[in-house]
């Protein structure tokens, strides 16, 4: 019995109002990106080892220890528990964007398994985090080749394998015009965010990306990396091409698939 679907795409590929509308028609849990309590993720969570912990003063220590999850041979602890100072200096101890890889890769994979091991006879339809986030983090952050990315990704999948999951990819022809759209409607904070984020992380700089044709030259690589990856894993997907321009289409072909 499938148990676990994981819609994924691009920005503005409209993946969660997909992913909400097969929970809806599916039964389904959906959890989307930026939730706050991810089963399967850590949004915005620090990671600290004793050695990190001893950085901090005691009554900075006691305060962390008190919200934070003992596992993965260190301290889960919510960032946005925190405020002021100390919310300063557990962000430098983010998951994502400041653990170096050695770290992040185990504590990531320890998540998946929590998530397989917790979930009883629940079924979940995510936004995204099977993909995006492992690429964002080992290509765009990282720098790494996509063989390294699909280890990863490929690590992630034999964990869920139990619930039997299926991957609905939203494949986009047109990525400059989306993301042209995309601008009006999140504005130039957003767009400076994801140039910054694109085009200085270490693939970025490797190629010398800059400015709006930086970023999307960055996505094409990405999705084209994403899709090759995703045809070479022992997991069911669903590619649809183009949904923007026919929703309806897009969610029937998406639904008889599933069913």
């Amino acid at each position: 019995m499938r148990r676990l679907v994981i819609v994924e795409g691009l920005p503005s590929s409209g993946k969660s109002t997909a992913a909400g509308y097969i929970a809806e028609q599916l039964g389904m849990t959906f959890v989307d990106e930026g939730s706050g309590a991810h089963p399967a993720d850590y949004e915005f969570h620090a990671y600290l080892t004793d050695s990190d912990l001893g950085e901090f003063t005691e009554n900075e220590r006691q305060a962390v220890l008190s919200a934070a999850e003992k596992k993965s041979g260190g301290y889960i602890v919510k960032i946005s528990d925190f405020t002021g100072e100390l919310f300063d200096r557990l962000l430098q101890h983010k998951v994502y964007d400041f653990l170096p890889w050695d770290t992040e890769y185990p504590v990531m994979l320890d998540k998946w398994r929590e998530f397989v091991q917790n979930s009883a006879d629940e079924s979940w339809v995510f936004n995204c985090v099977f993909l995006q986030n492992p690429m964002c983090e080992t290509m765009m952050r990282f720098g790494f080749d996509e063989k390294k990315s699909a280890e990863y990704i490929s690590a992630i999948a034999d964990i869920i394998k139990p619930f039997s999951p299926a991957v609905v990819y939203l494949r986009n022809s047109d990525i400059r015009t989306s993301m042209e759209k995309a601008i009006t409607e999140r504005g130039k904070e957003w767009l400076d965010s994801v140039i910054d984020y694109h085009c200085n992380g270490e693939y970025g700089k490797s190629l010398g990306l800059s400015g709006f044709d930086g970023y999307i030259a960055a996505l094409e690589e990405r999705q084209r990396r994403e899709v090759n990856i995703l045809s070479e894993l022992d997991i069911e997907s669903i590619i649809i091409d183009d949904a923007q321009n026919d929703w309806n289409k897009a969610y029937s072909d998406i639904l008889a698939k599933l069913k």
